[in-house]
């Protein structure tokens, strides 16, 4: 009797030794950690299985057991394309289940003041899954179907500031969210100073542009400087920026290279209807992308008597305001022997 229940209790323990061996690697292969490291896993839409199993292969520790799981899951034949992030401490059974779902992490975007679209699609695009020529061509289509000759004057949509987006984001949802952003921005008030500027929209953001470039994006002297640029141009002077100068020569040369450090005087001889000192008037549109402070700055700008401005060499990023044109030229000499002095050409 006692040795048939002995022979019985081997048994038992013997099936739940197997058991328990058997449930701990299935535990093991759909729930234990499989992450031999941190990353980014990128999934376009051309991929298949065997692809991703290669992307994901340096931040697993068991490949075949993740392509088990991924298999059991039906993951090799339904997958979301996207970026995902593969965290430390994750099991399988999570990183099927993100690939399928397409829980992808966004990309982090800082639009800057791009002197065009165009460079702006150029750095956008290496966090995208598209590349550069085929974003640059949709949006493009996107301008013509509002009428546009092509995605520069679209440049007004894009705000200058940090945005996210997925991977696989298009430039059809690309633009939506900015066309969104645009159209939320121009509020019944702002509508409203608009009209009391007289002024078009596109020449606003030419000078928001201006006003951008002159303050370096900061805040505390946007309002004077956009007051002087309304004061001479109401009174019918150049605005004689620099910045549009630096502009025209680099759109003269397809904006290649890098820009001029230091504008010299043959450089406000360059025949283009964007340099302020050669042409009069307001630039026919914005020389680079702009914030939304930057349009308020114009919308809003200062009373004010000023019609010249120089950099302040004593205070980097400020500038002298006056209205007296003795009082100018004593600043920018000022100004020019500074330049000189650091050899800046």
């Amino acid at each position: 009797m006692k040795k048939g229940f002995g022979i019985v209790l081997v048994i038992v323990l013997l099936i739940f030794a197997v058991g328990s061996f058997f449930g701990y690697q299935y535990y093991k292969k759909f729930y234990g950690n499989n992450v031999v490291k941190e990353g980014y896993v990128l999934i376009p839409h051309s991929a298949n299985f065997n692809s991703i199993l290669d992307s994901i292969s340096p931040y697993v520790k068991n490949k075949d057991q993740f392509a088990q799981v991924a298999k059991s899951k039906n993951m090799d034949r339904f997958f979301q394309a996207g970026r995902y992030r593969i965290k430390s401490g994750t099991n399988n059974t999570d990183l099927v289940n993100m690939i399928k779902a397409g829980n992808q992490t966004e990309n982090t975007f800082r639009i800057g003041d791009f002197f065009t679209v165009y460079q702006m699609v150029g750095k956008v695009a290496k966090k995208t899954e598209l590349d550069s020529l085929r974003f640059a061509t949709d949006l493009n289509k996107i301008a013509t179907q509002k009428g546009l000759t092509n995605a520069e004057e679209l440049k007004k949509y894009f705000f200058i500031d940090t945005y996210n987006f997925f991977w696989t984001v298009t430039p059809e949802e690309f633009f939506k969210k900015f066309e969104d952003q645009y159209n939320a921005f121009w509020t019944a008030e702002r509508k409203g100073k608009e009209q009391s500027l007289g002024l078009s929209r596109d020449q606003i953001y030419a000078l928001a542009s201006l006003v951008y470039k002159e303050t370096g994006g900061k805040p505390d002297e946007m309002k004077t400087v956009a007051g002087l640029y309304l004061n001479r141009h109401q009174k019918g002077m150049k605005l004689q920026s620099d910045p549009t100068v630096i502009y025209a020569v680099s759109k003269a040369n397809n904006f290649q290279g890098d820009p001029i450090r230091r504008v010299l005087f043959k450089h406000l001889r360059e025949a283009s209807p964007y340099n302020t000192y050669f042409s009069a008037g307001i630039p026919p549109g914005p020389i680079c992308m702009v914030d939304k402070n930057s349009v308020d700055a114009v919308l809003n700008a200062q009373k004010n008597d000023f019609i010249y401005m120089c950099a302040d060499p004593a205070r980097f990023g400020f500038h002298k305001f006056t209205s007296s044109a003795a009082e100018h030229s004593v600043n920018a000499k000022e100004y020019q022997d500074w330049l000189n002095s650091k050899n800046i050409k």
